[in-house]
């Protein structure tokens, strides 16, 4: 996924109107509203929402189509999409201090230079009436249905829609789909301008996205989100400053429409082949009862027998590129905090160390961390935990913290060499919400080395955040994690540095009290079924 700091763009010479089209609010146009509107200061907005009433009669009809087009696979489509509705609506609604509370809806209506009018067709006379009294400079075609021309040319300039698809060749829908049917190893994301038919108007700006080697659909879609949000800003600061050249499209190309049930699932079993193997059906069915008979001791309440507990999660890397015991992949990261967000209770690592005794809780507490500093956790996992608005720890190796160093782990493994983080990716998650702590310096591990090298890596890490991102109080996650790599008297040189806490990677779950020296944490990877991973945030094992 692209980075989500906004535009550079010069000084505006006036203040300019922009209207936004849409038919979904969803998180990633509300948030490529925010990056705009934070790149453009002084920006005076329209958001035009097209909301057709849902009338019995074209419910009947549409379900009648979708039937006869999808066969019988439409039915449990339904069942699985009525059920998943019923269970969002269930999940735990994040506080308004929780990242990624600046890209919600409710902050959307805060904005004072913005107005949201819901209309029940974008096309009829009083839509278009108060586009026009708005008098739009630009207009943004965001998740919007196909625009006709009395609308799309009222503004000054013109409207620009994104598609993330590559024209001429991937015209239509939905992003991604086709071009892994086709095997394509580069998913295009596209700016153009609207025109009478659909994904033909002149190329404003595109770029290509390379297709990692364990990509889905799905996980493109989600990295296609975020690099979408960033084309369409520079996009935008480069029209109103009249820098932008566009190209017209080649006549050719082929225009898509929404694969059928069918399609997707033979695209799925295509796909099957190049992902790692399953565990055997016995270990994933045991997984599975496990995970069902933890749900029913909370929901019947049988937990409070057991002590309250917190799971402290810890993850490393969010990619798609690999597949081991430090890596999940990004479209199932994706399902886990949302999973997260519906069935427990999430805190802060600071609400975690100040606990003392473990409060009892209907719901699982839990807790997510990252260790190193990958730059992956930037670009894949940040979008993700802002969309689902879950607070995360991230513990660092100062001293490899914008560089092309290696981590030992990686070299010892013989993995290539992975990209890491820059301090200036940490002053954007710092600035969103997020926790940044240490992971000392050159991770090393804190049971080997000498005292005075521990406390060299103690006091240079915890000082070189407190530098470059006017941290107050530090938290250690030691390097490795496990029993064997800290000891006592390693333990006090913790302490006598002045860190507010310490945790620790060597499994099970926080029961009864929080000792802040030793806070546990149960490792993550792609092996993880979800009801393995539900499992290990009950922490009843």
């Amino acid at each position: 996924m692209s980075e989500f700091s906004g535009p550079e763009a010069p000084p505006l010479a006036r203040a300019h109107r922009i209207a936004v089209f849409t038919g979904d609010l969803s998180f990633s146009v509300r948030k490529g509203i925010a990056q705009i509107d934070n790149g453009l200061p002084g920006l005076t907005w329209l958001i035009v929402v097209h909301c057709p009433p849902k009338k019995a009669l074209q419910l009947v009809r549409n379900q009648w189509r979708n039937l006869r087009r999808n066969g019988w696979r439409w039915i449990p489509y339904q069942l699985g999409d009525i059920w998943q509705r019923l269970l969002t609506r269930q999940g735990s609604s994040a506080g308004q201090r929780a990242p990624g509370h600046e890209f919600s809806l409710a902050a959307l209506r805060q904005n004072p230079r913005l107005r949201l009018h819901e209309v029940a067709d974008i096309h009829a006379p009083e839509a278009l009436k108060a586009v026009r009294e708005f008098a739009p400079d630009l207009g943004l075609s965001l998740a919007a249905p196909i625009l006709r021309r009395p609308l799309f040319s009222i503004p000054r300039i013109g409207t620009v829609n994104l598609h993330k698809g590559k024209v001429p060749e991937y015209r239509g829908m939905p992003p991604a789909f086709w071009e892994f049917w086709n095997d394509e190893q580069q998913i295009g994301c596209t700016v153009h301008w609207v025109d009478d038919r659909l994904d033909t108007g002149a190329v404003a700006a595109q770029t290509l996205v390379p297709r990692d080697k364990h990509s889905t659909v799905r996980g493109m879609q989600l990295a296609l989100d975020e690099i979408g949000i960033d084309l369409m800003a520079r996009a935008v600061s480069q029209i109103l400053a009249g820098e932008l050249q566009a190209q017209p499209q080649a006549q050719h190309g082929k225009t898509h429409r929404k694969p059928t049930l069918a399609q997707i699932a033979a695209l799925n079993g295509k796909m099957s082949g190049h992902a790692p193997p399953d565990r055997p059906l016995s270990k994933r069915l045991l997984k599975a009862s496990l995970s069902i008979g933890a749900h029913a001791v909370y929901r019947t309440g049988l937990h409070r027998a057991l002590g309250a507990r917190i799971t402290v999660l810890l993850y490393h890397r969010v990619s798609d590129s690999v597949r081991d015991n430090l890596t999940v992949g990004i479209e199932q990261f994706e399902r886990q905090m949302a999973l997260l967000r519906r069935h427990c209770k999430l805190l802060t690592i600071e609400e975690v160390l100040e606990c003392g005794t473990i409060p009892q809780s209907k719901k699982p507490l839990v807790c997510v961390t990252f260790d190193d500093g990958y730059l992956d956790n930037y670009l894949n996992a940040v979008p993700i935990l802002l969309r689902h608005q879950i607070p995360s720890a991230f513990f660092v190796s100062t001293g490899i913290v914008s560089t092309t160093q290696r981590f030992p782990h990686d070299i010892r493994r013989g993995n290539p060499p992975i990209a890491n983080m820059e301090w200036d990716h940490l002053r954007a998650m710092r600035g969103h919400g997020f926790t940044i702590g240490s992971h000392t310096v050159n991770h090393i591990d804190c049971a080997c080395e000498s005292e005075s090298t521990v406390w060299s890596e103690l006091i240079q890490s915890r000082d070189d955040l407190r530098r470059e991102l006017a941290l107050g109080d530090v938290i250690l996650g030691y390097p490795y994690g496990g029993r064997q790599h800290m000891t006592p008297q390693r333990l006090d040189l913790v302490k006598q540095a002045g860190y507010a806490g310490c945790l620790s990677a060597y499994g099970t779950s926080n029961v009864g009290t929080i000792d802040r020296f030793d806070v546990r944490r149960r490792g993550i990877h792609w092996e993880f079924s979800d009801r393995a991973f539900l499992y290990e945030c009950m922490g009843l094992q």
